[in-house]
């Protein structure tokens, strides 16, 4: 994969204008721009459209073409920006916890960063859907850490950590994780089945996030949640197509792919939503 990247189009796409120097100031404004302004989507997989992870396809995907994407596609794009921006940076990958049944741990499918600023490492993850980072944290343990959102902490360590979110007066595991840098052919391997595979989760719902300034907006299937900061959350299902390219396309800033090849994915998603519901 190519390691340059068009700094000025990603800056464009987030609304940035700050200094670029490699410091922790730097990545923490990167960090809460980023997924207020790029959405996680898994529109391609739920099309049956490929996932490219070099950096071009990245690149066209993520800013010229105003998509989003799932972690891959944001964490690689991240990687190369803070790269260009002379950053240490390595990737990692964790087995998600988050909504699974305790003690059930999937395999490594998600992927994060780690970056290594005046001797401490800090943990950046721009692309876990609804729970997704907008600060980087501290790789310290036992530490609750605030961000623009939720409060995070770090647990373990020696090999194994793991990332918990409070949520109102409960920690919650987000994912497990160790630093062993793995290489592309292993994030390849994963993002073959999640993006391929029929039992993947991103081939058989809809998930799209944005994370904005004091908010967090998900979709999933047809229903549509706002959660505002000090506030009851808002949720509403959507009933129709034209409701959900709405949502998708002015709530999350999505330039949709064509109508043939998406209505009919919606149409089945709003089918198996009322059949649900029945």
């Amino acid at each position: 994969m190519s390691q340059k990247v068009n700094l000025k189009a990603y800056f464009d796409r987030i609304g940035f204008a700050g200094s670029i120097a490699p410091t922790l100031a730097t990545l923490e404004a990167i960090h809460a721009l980023h997924p207020a302004s790029i959405p996680f989507e898994n529109l391609n997989p739920l099309l049956g459209l490929p996932v490219e992870l070099d950096l071009d396809a990245i690149g066209r995907k993520l800013l010229a073409e105003r998509r989003g994407g799932y972690c891959y596609e944001h964490n690689l794009l991240l990687m190369a920006v803070l790269r260009e921006l002379d950053f240490t940076v390595r990737g990692l990958v964790a087995s998600v916890l988050w909504n699974r049944p305790e003690p059930h741990e999937g395999p490594p499918t998600h992927m994060l960063l780690a970056v290594d600023i005046s001797g401490a490492t800090y943990i950046a993850d721009v692309g876990f859907g609804g729970m997704t980072l907008t600060a980087p944290l501290k790789l310290k343990a036992d530490s609750e850490q605030s961000t623009p959102h939720e409060t995070f902490r770090l647990t373990g360590g020696d090999p194994a950590w793991t990332l918990e979110a409070r949520i109102g007066q409960e920690w919650k595991p987000l994912y497990r994780f160790d630093l062993t840098e793995p290489s592309q052919a292993d994030y390849a391997l994963a993002n073959t089945f999640l993006s391929t595979d029929p039992q993947s989760p991103f081939r058989q719902e809809l998930r799209v996030a944005l994370s904005p300034s004091g908010q967090r907006l998900a979709l999933r299937n047809n229903r549509f949640s706002i959660h505002a900061a000090g506030a009851p959350s808002e949720v509403r299902d959507l009933a129709s197509v034209a409701e959900l390219r709405e949502v998708l396309s002015s709530g999350f800033g999505i330039q949709l792919p064509d109508a043939d090849q998406l209505d009919p994915a919606l149409e089945t998603i709003l089918s198996a939503a009322a059949t649900t519901a029945s």
